[in-house]
């Protein structure tokens, strides 16, 4: 795989920002071997958008997991972006990270590098706040993207707004009563579009026994359970932390409707 740390100036975000991006070799575009074969393939990646948590940022999937050995045995580019406390949103006090993730930076990627823009390449998977912006990359963008995956993700976000303690829910979003059932609330998204009949992505959530999260993930499976929307679940031991993470995320890139991908069992 190849490390390529790139920075640019944002129009969404009106600022430099940083993203990792793991590009596959050996077989495909970039190769080392056939540097002077003229006539070998030019081939565009699946990719897998791979979201941060709260208290981490674009460094710490890379630092903190075995991504980068896992994703050269899918052969699959993985795009690591920075977003802040955001919550993958357009933030009230804050920068419109909504419209970065979802719009500038896979434009961006998919213009400066070999990666496919077809719907059925197109992944996102993340932790935490990172589950949380992985859906709402799904259930907001279905045009977009295949399947999603959520760790331990913040995916009930309405339950969590008034919980005791700090929060940085307010430079996000403002007042919170602005939140349930509007476009940050998937619950609400997931409901509207199963009315409205439209094509929602594949779903994989999967949280661990003694995550502080475990009840708000019960909470989303059951009600997307009783919708009759197509959910991978898994749960078994494990709290808020990377040992967890780096096991399941392999488990996500199995999952993944990748021509190399080995069945679930």
């Amino acid at each position: 795989m190849a490390l390529l740390q790139v920075s640019f100036k944002s129009k969404a975000l009106m600022m430099q920002t940083s993203v990792n991006v793991l590009l596959p070799m050996g077989t495909n575009r970039v190769d080392v071997e056939k540097m002077s074969d003229l006539t070998y393939e030019h081939k565009k990646f699946p990719v897998l958008y791979l979201l941060h948590g709260a208290t981490d940022d674009h460094s710490c999937w890379l630092r903190l997991s075995s991504i980068e050995r896992y994703a050269e045995d899918k052969g699959i580019a993985v795009v690591m972006p920075n977003a802040d406390l955001s919550c993958y949103s357009d933030m009230i006090h804050g920068h419109k990270y909504w419209t970065y993730i979802s719009e500038e930076l896979p434009n961006f990627i998919e213009a400066a590098f070999p990666i496919s823009s077809k719907r059925e390449d197109t992944f996102a998977a993340g932790l935490s706040m990172g589950g949380y912006g992985a859906f709402k990359l799904g259930l907001r963008k279905p045009e977009k993207f295949a399947a999603v995956a959520s760790l331990s993700g913040l995916v009930d976000l309405v339950s969590s707004l008034n919980e005791p303690g700090p929060s940085f829910f307010e430079n996000v979003f403002g007042d919170s009563s602005t939140v349930p059932k509007s476009r940050n609330d998937l619950v609400y998204v997931l409901e509207q579009m199963k009315k409205e009949n439209e094509r929602i992505p594949k779903l994989f959530q999967a949280c661990g026994r003694e995550d502080f999260l475990y009840q708000n993930n019960l909470t989303f499976r059951d009600f997307a359970n009783s919708l009759g929307v197509d959910l991978h679940y898994e749960e078994g031991p494990g709290g808020h932390e990377w040992g967890y993470w780096d096991t399941n995320i392999q488990r996500v890139l199995d999952w993944l409707p990748l021509e190399s991908n080995k069945v679930i069992k």
